[in-house]
């Protein structure tokens, strides 16, 4: 496993080798999309349960046709509005696609990132004959996503392979996962939120955002997930050798560690995974976070720190 540039990574992605590269959300761990076995290697890397479907990457909306069976307008309005950038359509899947890849489900997640990096790999790869690049966050299952390279070199290190490659690129700008969005049927729904919202998928189809049904299994919807060693707790008072994740306009108490002081929920989100390993890092064994209130992209961060909070199985 080493540090590599997008034309190093497209060919290993060609030969069946996985690649993890930034995106403007977090950095993803590759393979080629059509290759199953490589696939698999992603699974085995990450420890992650095999029927939890994964997102295929591509350089432009127009590189869907082998991908996906079907999309409505209103998907297609959207692609043209987010794309590229922080957003996963949920599509009916095309047969070129393997059950590796969408845990076995009918539906399909596609994406065009909008990271220098990751389009120039795609773009590279694609001219080597992959059709798409599936890929999850480059951590293990259940952990918190990685928004550097030497983030994923520490967290996943000792699971890459020596053909394996790390891109480096700028540190992810959005911070966290992409908006997901069923556009199975003839209404949409947000499975997981993200930096698009609500109120700009409302905008752009002119459609109202139905409540998800729960049919359709997407990345990071587990209960638990996002989560560090150190425990997190939501909206308390920090107590003595705690960490702190808070606006900037909230104090930190006499003893306390401050892992970030965003101005901003927008910096919030781009501070959050990198504050919750060095609390990690540190050696904390708490971690306090008090959380932005409102819509945008607050509901994102919210869904993150609820799920980080949550027990975990092991």
């Amino acid at each position: 496993m080493t540090f590599a540039d997008h034309q190093d990574g497209a060919r290993a992605l060609a030969a069946g080798r996985l690649v993890a590269f930034p995106t403007e959300t977090v950095f993803g761990l590759g393979a080629d999309a059509g290759n199953a076995d490589a696939v698999a290697r992603i699974f085995e890397a990450k420890g992650r349960p095999s029927d939890h479907p994964l997102i295929v990457h591509v350089s432009a909306a127009e590189r869907l046709a082998p991908l996906v069976a079907e999309l409505p307008d209103y998907a297609w309005a959207l692609a043209d509005a987010f794309w590229p950038g922080p957003m996963t359509l949920i599509a009916r899947r095309s047969a070129a696609v393997p059950d590796a890849v969408t845990g076995g489900q009918d539906t399909v997640g596609v994406r065009v990132p909008s990271h220098p990096v990751a389009l120039a790999l795609l773009l590279e790869a694609e001219r080597l004959g992959v059709r798409g690049v599936a890929a999850p966050s480059a951590n293990r299952f259940g952990r918190v996503s990685p928004t550097t390279a030497e983030a994923v070199r520490a967290e996943l290190g000792a699971h890459l392979d020596d053909g394996d490659l790390i891109l480096e690129g700028e540190p992810s700008d959005v911070g966290i996962e992409s908006t997901i969005i069923d556009c199975t049927g003839e209404a949409l729904a947000i499975l997981r939120p993200g930096a698009i919202t609500v109120a700009m998928i409302e905008k752009v189809t002119g459609m109202r955002v139905a409540a998800p049904q729960g049919r359709i299994r997407v990345s990071g919807s587990l209960a638990s997930h996002y989560a560090p060693r150190a425990l997190v707790v939501l909206d308390v008072d920090a107590l003595p050798g705690d960490g702190l994740i808070a606006r900037a306009e909230h104090p930190t108490p006499d003893g306390v560690v401050r892992l970030a002081a965003p101005a901003s929920d927008d910096e919030y989100a781009r501070q959050l995974y990198g504050a919750l390993r060095a609390a990690d890092e540190a050696g904390l064994t708490r971690v306090v976070a008090l959380q932005p209130s409102g819509a945008g992209i607050a509901e994102a961060i919210r869904d993150r720190l609820g799920r980080a909070a949550h027990p975990q199985r092991d």
